[in-house]
């Protein structure tokens, strides 16, 4: 038997992942970035090889990691761990630096960040697995809370999008009850479902301008799936 919601109980963190140079780069939102060796120190990333900034780093050889705070918005999150590179250039008005590595580095929403040369490449079927080894490393804000997976889920109400690798279709997890006059809403951009079963007030009674906490998009953008 595999419950799925067992694989929950791993924890993660939420990082930006950067490639690039001064006149182009790309990021995406991790949850895998983790240190593999203390001498040298290296580091690796998970990337889903249909993401565009995988080949970002593979030009680039080298790649930047941007711990991301607690507080961070939902929008931050949703442009880049929600929407392609391939039709937008995700760097527009997002703070971002240069330094040992030439790549873009995110600063909005960061704690700290640290940049990488690539040493290695692992295909491990979807995804590739990128070893790099630190060339620097920085802190932007000292006094805030690192954002976790498990902090996204329980609560921002996020969770991972299909490239992620610790993507899990919730159609497959059961549920124990359920309110039969209860609707459930999902965004259209990033599939985040409203339950108003588990939030426990009906989305008509959202205030006008409440937003998906996932992506940003607008209460009216919403559709109703039951």
């Amino acid at each position: 038997m595999i419950q799925l919601e067992a694989l929950y109980k791993i924890s993660y963190g939420l990082y930006i992942v950067t490639s690039g140079d001064r006149n182009q780069g790309n990021g995406f939102v991790s949850n895998t970035v983790f240190q593999v060796t203390s001498q040298p120190q290296r580091f690796a990333v998970c990337c889903n090889k249909d993401n565009y900034s995988a080949s970002f780093i593979q030009q680039f050889k080298a790649f930047a990691v941007s711990i991301l705070a607690q507080d961070t918005s939902a929008e931050l999150i949703g442009k880049f761990g929600y929407k392609s590179g391939r039709e937008m250039n995700k760097m527009t008005d997002v703070k971002v630096i240069f330094k040992e590595t030439n790549v873009p580095i995110v600063l909005d929403g960061s704690l700290a960040f640290f940049e990488c040369k690539l040493v290695d490449v692992f295909d491990v079927g979807t995804h590739w697995i990128f070893i790099g080894e630190l060339v620097s490393a920085e802190i932007v804000d000292d006094t805030g809370q690192p954002l976790t997976y498990a902090y996204y889920r329980e609560v921002k109400k996020g969770f991972s999008p299909k490239n992620a690798p610790t993507y899990i279709d919730q159609s497959k997890i059961e549920t124990k009850t359920e309110n039969a006059m209860s609707k459930k809403f999902k965004c259209p951009i990033c599939g985040y479902i409203y339950d108003e079963a588990e939030e426990k007030v009906k989305f008509s009674d959202l205030p006008d301008d409440w937003v998906c906490p996932v992506c940003g998009s607008e209460k009216s953008e919403f559709i109703e799936i039951s």
